[in-house]
This record gives structure tokens, C-alpha cells and sequence, in this order.
């Protein structure tokens, strides 16, 4: 009896504990039915739409308890404030923020919540909730309004962490990639935004896809926008839009060069899109080839020797490398690397064999006696030298096939063959294993006889270009001087894109823009199905598909006239069918 009294106290005092801590914690009530009301400001110090105050500290008041989400990152405030000075706490009902920071005279600040809070049952977002004052006597009320979407257009949309913002003219040292904009926004998941409660001036205007949350654009890895021209906001401006591309603005140079093994190495800091090689000796005994950042030199001849070359690159951007060196080739007893043949996916064709074989070292020679194509047992077509060219005569890496059969051929399988040893690489390396594959004669019932359309531009060359559903060129034409009408024939039934490439630059492939130049990329237009609300042709066996016509989608800018906003710049996951013929 005694002992059960000498425990009691200490019983109740954990039982007391334990209620004071269940009455502090902050937590979803029990029981009743579901949450689904945001909740709901009741009151904010300072007041919506203060004047003349310059508050270090705001707090809102909520009708239920709150929590928040990424406040850091979620919550948008203009002109920009440098949050990593700033503090936000939910506690209870209450969102309370130090702002830990000076405030700009005469200047009108608007906190943008978006989905940061929300109520701690069931997580439902406040929505539309915006905190405006200013530490002037007046409310700034102009907007910036407009739409960005992806140049070439996504499978999946990926806007939500799409940033718009305004620089002003007189920080004339600040841009997207070194430092946060004056003003900003995110977009929605179709790309519109609003940038509210400017003051008039003179801007600076880009877009670009946030993903490390720095408000500044990197310009290696995040797709980026800009307007060329300054931007007068002294009324509302609508209709501006941006095109996101990728370019990256880093440094082009040559990091070093040295001898390696027999062969020499020019180690660049990127990729070179354009490359030209001036030498006597260029596709006879000197050759080289481009793997990602390097150039390697091979020379069969020279060896303990050095000649002189003469080296002119140009990355994606446009910037440029001039400049000429000494190569040495050197006795070596360093292994060769071996020969890597890959061969051309596609396995199928319609008259011709067209194929392809790309290699990892410029081809020296090819033994033609084990290169065929069998469709019998004992039945060959022996490919000949006249059936072959190198789609490069200096870089003499990738074979190009066309491969002439037999109209009267009833058979559909064709086993094209290569042994071991066949190709030999300038280093005496030679493929290892034989090359095998199977290539399908196509089935005519299955093909569609024919593709046309317009580009409805009068800019010229134009590349227009036919994919498949993942991307892949499968048919290319260049359009020159007022001609505006393609076609392609004989195509695979299914379901395709077409797309126009204004070659600017007239190098036969797409270019981006270069923004220190305040140079735009080249313009790229898909045909947009508005009926169906889809990028993609259905093709039919024998049927033919006409007034496939591509409109040219606006540029970068402030839109001159109206457009039809219906156009979408997401690919559908499953587009309908047009049903044209």
C-alpha cells in the first residue's frame, strides 16, 4: 500500500508532462470530415496597399493553423530582396518574416506567396495571395505581360520553374547571369506571367528555367531568353515573348596540346560545332578526328618529326579559335586503340539499301572482298567501291552506303555482312568481330505515298525537317530562294512532326543565338494541328497528306500584333490523329 502511494506522484507527474507537451505541439486535429479550405488571410501588418512605411518585419494572420513550403524559394518578392538575410517562421496561425534588410525610398514592394502556405491538415495551398505596400505616397501599378515557351517544344511541359524578369537600364552591369533581377515571376504551367507593380522606366527583359533556384540564369546547363531591345514601361506592356534555348557563353579556347602515343592532341574547352584543317597533307596521310572536347592529330607518314597546322574552330555560339601550331608525331610503343564500328539503327528500306557505319578513328582502307549482302543461301550482292563514300573525305569516319537491289527480288531479308579486318583505321587497327545485321525490305501497302505542305515564311534557306514520335530526322529537304512548298514520299505509316529550320547562317543546321551579340537563335516552326490541339501527323499506307503547312511562330520580343493564342507550345502525350489525306 505503501509502495503503490509512493508512486503515485511521480505517476501524475508524467502524465502531467505528457498532456503539456500534446497541448504544444502543433499538429492535424483528429477525426471529422477532410480539410479541403486554403486558409484564409484574416489580417496583415502592414496593411495591403500601406504607404509611406518602411516595415523590418511583416506578419500575416491566418483563420487556421499553417505551415510553410520553401518559403525561400516560393515566395517571390519585387523588387528583389536578398532572402538569405531574411527569416520566415510559421508558428500557429501566424506567418511571420524578418526582412533583415534595408528597403529602397519611394519604391513600391509586392511579397508574392503562390503556394507557400498552406494549412497543416491537409496541405492545402493559399492561393492568389499577395502583400503590396510602399515606402513612398504612391502605389506603382504598371505590368509587364507575356508568354514563354521552349523553341523546340517538350514532351512533357517543364515550366515550373520558369523565371521572367526586368533589369533596370541604369544597372548596366547587371544581366540574367550575374545577378537577380529587379523585378520578377514565374510563369504558369503554360508559360503566361504577369509582372505587376512596376515603376515606369527603362528595362532589360530575359526568361530562363530556374533549376538551382539562384534567380540567374547558368548559361551551361539552363535554357535562357532574352528581348534584344530596351524595353520603355510607361504604360502596361503586353505581348512580349520569349523563346527558350540553350548556349553556352563560356570561354572557347584551346586548354593545351601535346603528343600522345603517334599522334598529337588539341584540347579545347568545348565543343567545337564548326572545325576546318589546312594542310598539304589533309585526307592523304594526315587526319584527325573530334571526340567531344579534343581534336586527335594522326599522320601516317612523319614520324620523329613535327609540320605545321593550321586550325580554325567555331563553337555553337559563333565564337571563334584561329590559330596555327606545331605537331609532332613520335615513335611510340603505346598500344593503338582499337577500331569501334557502329552501325546506322535503321534496319529498314524501300528500294535501296541506305545505310550507314560511323567509326571512332578515320578509315584507311577497306577490304572489299568480305563486304556483302546475302538474301539466300547461296545468293550475294557484293558491295562495291562505287556503292561507298565517306560523308567526310578528311574526316573519313563515318561510310556512307547505297547499296543498288534487285527490283525483281521477291525475298523482304537482306543480311548484310562484314568480317573481321575489313575496315582498317589509319593506325592499322582493323574491327575485331564481324559486323552483322538484317535489313527489312518495306512492305509498299505500308507506306504513305506522300507528304506536302508550305512554309509560310519568306525567309530562306529553310531546312524542313520530318521526325518520328522520339525526335529522330527521318526525311530532309532544303528549301531555297522563293520556293515555300516540301514533300517527302514513301514514308513508314505512323505518326510523325515536321518542323522548319531558317538556316540564317546558311551552314545546314540549326544554330542558337548568341545574347553578348544581342544575336537571336535561328527561328525553328513546327506545323500545329489547332483542331486536334496537336503537333503530330498520322501517316497511312497509300495515303498522301496535303496542306500540311507551317505558320511561323512569333520571335523573341514585343509582339507587333495580335496572335492566336491557341496554339500550344506542348506536345501532347497522346495527339490525336489528323485525319488528313
Amino acid at each position: 500500500m505503501n509502495n503503490r502511494n509512493h508512486h503515485t506522484p511521480i505517476l501524475l507527474a508524467a502524465i502531467g508532462l505528457i498532456l503539456c507537451y500534446a497541448c504544444a505541439k502543433q499538429s492535424s486535429p483528429m477525426g471529422g470530415p477532410k480539410d479541403e479550405e486554403p486558409p484564409k488571410l484574416l489580417s496583415s501588418n502592414p496593411k495591403d496597399q500601406s504607404l509611406n512605411i518602411k516595415p523590418e518585419n511583416v506578419t500575416l494572420v491566418f483563420n487556421e493553423y499553417i505551415k510553410t513550403e520553401n518559403p525561400q524559394r516560393n515566395v517571390i518578392i519585387t523588387p528583389s530582396l536578398d532572402k538569405s538575410k531574411m527569416e520566415f517562421l510559421a508558428l500557429k496561425n501566424e506567418l511571420r518574416i524578418k526582412i533583415g534588410q534595408e528597403l529602397e525610398d519611394s519604391t513600391t514592394y509586392v511579397f508574392n506567396f503562390q503556394k507557400s502556405i498552406q494549412d497543416i491538415s491537409e496541405s492545402n495551398p493559399s492561393e492568389n495571395l499577395k502583400l503590396v505596400f510602399s515606402t513612398g505616397n504612391m502605389i506603382d501599378s504598371l505590368r509587364f505581360i507575356g508568354k514563354v515557351a521552349y523553341i523546340f517544344p517538350q514532351k512533357k511541359p517543364d515550366m515550373e520553374d520558369v523565371i521572367v524578369g526586368l533589369y533596370r537600364i541604369e544597372d548596366d552591369t547587371m544581366d540574367v547571369f550575374t545577378d537577380p533581377p529587379y523585378y520578377l515571376t514565374q510563369t504558369d504551367s503554360a508559360g503566361n506571367f504577369e509582372i505587376t507593380n512596376i515603376k515606369g522606366g527603362k528595362y532589360r527583359a530575359y526568361a530562363w528555367h530556374d533549376a538551382n533556384n539562384t534567380s540567374k540564369a547558368e548559361d551551361k546547363s539552363e535554357p535562357y531568353a532574352f528581348i534584344g531591345d530596351t524595353i520603355t514601361i510607361m504604360d502596361d506592356v503586353s505581348g512580349s515573348y520569349f523563346n527558350l534555348y540553350k548556349g553556352d557563353l563560356s570561354d572557347f579556347k584551346i586548354n593545351r596540346t601535346n603528343a600522345l602515343g603517334s599522334n598529337f592532341d588539341v584540347v579545347l574547352s568545348k565543343y567545337p560545332a564548326k572545325l576546318t584543317v589546312t594542310h598539304p597533307d589533309l585526307g592523304k596521310s594526315l587526319f584527325y578526328r573530334v571526340n567531344e572536347k579534343s581534336v586527335r592529330f594522326y599522320h601516317t607518314k612523319i614520324r620523329d618529326d613535327s609540320t605545321q597546322i593550321s586550325l580554325s574552330l567555331r563553337d555553337s555560339v559563333g565564337f571563334g579559335v584561329d590559330t596555327t601550331f606545331y605537331a609532332s608525331f613520335m615513335t611510340s610503343e603505346r598500344r593503338a586503340e582499337n577500331l569501334t564500328p557502329i552501325m546506322d539503327k535503321n534496319k529498314e528500306f524501300i528500294s535501296d539499301i541506305k545505310t550507314s557505319i560511323s567509326f571512332n578513328k578515320p578509315i584507311k582502307d577497306i577490304v572489299y572482298d568480305s563486304l556483302f549482302v546475302q538474301y539466300d543461301s547461296a545468293a550475294f550482292i557484293r558491295i562495291k567501291p562505287e556503292y561507298v563514300s565517306f560523308k567526310d573525305s578528311a574526316l573519313r569516319n563515318t561510310l556512307l552506303m547505297d547499296i543498288p537491289v534487285i527490283d525483281t527480288l521477291t525475298k523482304t531479308n537482306f543480311q548484310f555482312y562484314a568480317s573481321d579486318s575489313t575496315f582498317i583505321d589509319v593506325e592499322d587497327q582493323h574491327n575485331q568481330k564481324p559486323i552483322k545485321t538484317t535489313f527489312s525490305k518495306q512492305d509498299p501497302e505500308n507506306l504513305a505515298d506522300e507528304v506536302t505542305g508550305k512554309v509560310l515564311v519568306e525567309e530562306w534557306p529553310i531546312i524542313v525537317q520530318l521526325l518520328s514520335k522520339d525526335g529522330e530526322i527521318v526525311r530532309e529537304t532544303a528549301l531555297q530562294q522563293e520556293n515555300q512548298a516540301y514533300s517527302f514520299k514513301k514514308i513508314k505509316a505512323g505518326e510523325y512532326m515536321v518542323r522548319a529550320v531558317i538556316d540564317r547562317n546558311r551552314n545546314g543546321q540549326w544554330d542558337p543565338g548568341n545574347y553578348l551579340e544581342l544575336r537571336q537563335p535561328e527561328p525553328v516552326y513546327y506545323y500545329y494541328d489547332n483542331e486536334n490541339k496537336s503537333y503530330y501527323i498520322l501517316l497511312r499506307g497509300k495515303w498522301t497528306n496535303q496542306n500540311i503547312n507551317i505558320l511561323p511562330s512569333p520571335a523573341s520580343g514585343i509582339l507587333k500584333v495580335s496572335i492566336d493564342n491557341s496554339q500550344n507550345d506542348t506536345i501532347p502525350t497522346k495527339p490525336e490523329d489528323t485525319g488528313a489525306m
